[in-house]
């Protein structure tokens, strides 16, 4: 993709293909325009201005002072009270946090590692004497999704209706740039999404299960149960979340590893190397290219006065290759040491499943390439990934079975 040093900053980042190949976007920003202002309205459809910030220095800080760049009311995806807790900032935000935390810490995620690499065995099973699979519809998809399911205690039977309400909360099947019809269709699955959990928490006040939502029902904050509302609004997020960002995260690190035999054959031959690799890709791909905020107040950043009630996009891929933070930072490197990406965010709303997204990913590398070392995308495959969150719509590989 050009781009032209005078093309808007917004257009270039959501442009039809630039999710294809985001690093030339992501330098434009860097190059031309690392906190770019327009008043001409917002990318989403919002009223208001809409700010675009991409240096890494500019990201940290805007991350970790949610009192200037407020993740309040920053984006409306069907939901009709804030999302807990990615949309309810410090000091309410530390509550709850302090209560979901524990759910998701370092120790609990790897009491699931057996658990998990056992279904991520089930699943290559499903199509290894194949010797070809669609990774995003065959892994990708069913892996993470199936998991969650597990750890939530809901029925794997309605995993297709959680997979179209994922599709159509984060990329609605509509005319690029209509808005009202976007909207309208998140509107409609968020309906769907809330009627489902009221069921599904009336169910578990009557017999509790092992899952997280009796978990839930049976929390305190400080020293109260939560309410119905809150818990609705926790589920809204964690399905939400919990569907989606793993399996663009592993479309992205298959597709960068089947197009780069070397590092594959890297990881292939020292297993041990899969933590770095997981964060170095985390790094170059950055599978959540941007994240939503709003002004709170109104603040000067890189020479740009920001109002309050501007619309933000934080663009965290462009910060993770940004130079002034990382050597070479359009160079995969295993060996790489220090590694602040901000492909989980920062700051008090860093995010709330970074542990379990590691265990999975780290788990479905390894178990992956000590069965399938080798693969890769057949000739003349086309596939694109979707803004945003960058997901493929398909990503075919061949391999040898055995």
């Amino acid at each position: 993709m050009d781009v032209q040093p005078d093309t808007d900053p917004a257009m270039v980042l959501f442009s039809p293909d630039a999710a294809d190949e985001p690093h030339k976007p992501y330098r434009h920003l860097l190059e031309q325009c690392p906190v770019a202002r327009s008043d001409n309205g917002s990318i989403s459809g919002a009223a208001g201005a809409s700010v675009l910030i991409s240096r890494f220095e500019d990201l940290n800080w805007a991350l970790k002072h949610p009192e200037f760049i407020s993740s309040e009311d920053a984006v409306a995806i069907g939901n009709d009270r804030p999302l807990i807790p990615l949309q309810i900032d410090p000091p309410e935000h530390a509550k709850y946090r302090r209560l979901l935390d524990p759910e998701f810490s370092p120790k609990k995620m790897a009491a699931l590692e057996p658990d998990f690499r056992v279904l991520v065995n089930q699943v290559i099973d499903q199509f290894l004497d194949r010797g070809e699979c669609d990774f995003h519809e065959d892994f990708a998809t069913p892996l993470p999704s199936t998991f969650f399911l597990r750890l939530t205690a809901l029925p794997l039977s309605d995993l297709p209706v959680f997979l179209q309400w994922r599709d159509n909360i984060i990329r609605p099947d509509v005319e690029p740039g209509d808005f009202d019809a976007a909207a309208e269709i998140r509107a409609a699955t968020g309906k769907e999404i809330y009627a489902y959990f009221e069921r599904a928490l009336d169910d578990r006040t009557a017999q509790r299960d092992h899952g997280l939502l009796s978990r839930l029902l049976d929390a305190e904050i400080e020293g109260h149960s939560l309410t119905r509302e809150e818990l609705l609004d926790i589920c809204y997020l964690l399905i939400i979340a919990g569907l989606d960002t793993v399996t663009a995260t592993l479309d992205c690190m298959i597709h960068f590893l089947a197009r780069h035999p070397d590092e594959r054959r890297r990881l292939v031959e020292d297993p041990t190397l899969s933590p770095v690799v997981v964060e170095e890709l985390m790094r170059f791909e950055t599978p959540v290219m941007v994240t939503a905020r709003t002004v709170k107040q109104d603040v000067t950043l890189g020479d740009v006065e920001l109002r309050a009630g501007d619309n933000v996009t934080l663009v965290l891929g462009a910060g993770n290759i940004d130079a002034e933070e990382f050597r070479e930072p359009e160079t995969v490197d295993f060996d790489r040491g220090r590694n602040r990406h901000l492909a989980f965010g920062a700051g008090p709303h860093r995010c709330l499943g970074s542990h379990l997204a590691r265990l999975e990913v780290r788990v479905a590398l390894e178990e992956w390439h000590r069965r399938i070392p080798d693969y890769r995308i057949p000739d003349g495959a086309e596939f694109h990934f979707s803004p945003g969150i960058r997901q493929t719509d398909t990503l075919p590989l061949v391999f040898g079975s055995g």
